[in-house]
């Protein structure tokens, strides 16, 4: 079974003031005050400068767009998260905003390399979003993320 995930994370507050402007930004609330906006394709289209290489090496982070993280971690850290896992073997990548610095990352975990012992680098990100395991495995597990499979399944 595989899951996949590119989204915004960052506080509940931060992300709808910042999204505000963009119709396809959609906010999607998870545990412990933060929400995602899945990075969509119509999402993309909106919000990329054009520039086709790669951002920080995210696969689907718009070109231009880290400035406009910059930007809208001025109302609150922001961060951005990619997630590619297929039977367990996988790769994530997370990068992190606050006060218009990139303070986190890129992180990045390869398929086959294990993960740092802070976790995850997307549990590092959320930790430093003030996500607390609260019992569970990890901050990924104890914000919801495992909750949809596909990017676009988060949308209402």
């Amino acid at each position: 079974m595989g899951y996949t995930l590119e989204a915004i994370i960052g506080s509940a507050a931060a992300l709808h003031t910042a999204v505000t402007q963009l119709s396809a930004a959609v906010p999607v609330p998870l545990a412990q005050d933060l929400a995602l906006v899945p990075m969509t394709d119509e999402l993309f289209d909106a919000v990329t400068d054009g520039t086709t290489e790669k951002v920080l090496g995210f696969w689907k982070l718009p070109g231009g767009f880290d400035r406009e993280l910059t930007f809208w971690s001025s109302a609150g850290p922001v961060g951005y998260v990619e997630a590619d896992f297929f039977g367990g073997v996988g790769s994530q990548r997370a990068a992190l905003w606050v006060a218009g610095e990139l303070v986190l990352g890129p992180l990045s975990v390869g398929e086959g390399e294990p993960f740092a012992p802070e976790g995850s680098p997307i549990s590092q990100l959320l930790a430093r979003l003030g996500a607390e395991r609260d019992g569970y495995r990890d901050e990924f597990e104890a914000v919801g993320l495992g909750r949809h499979r596909e990017t676009a399944d988060w949308l209402p």
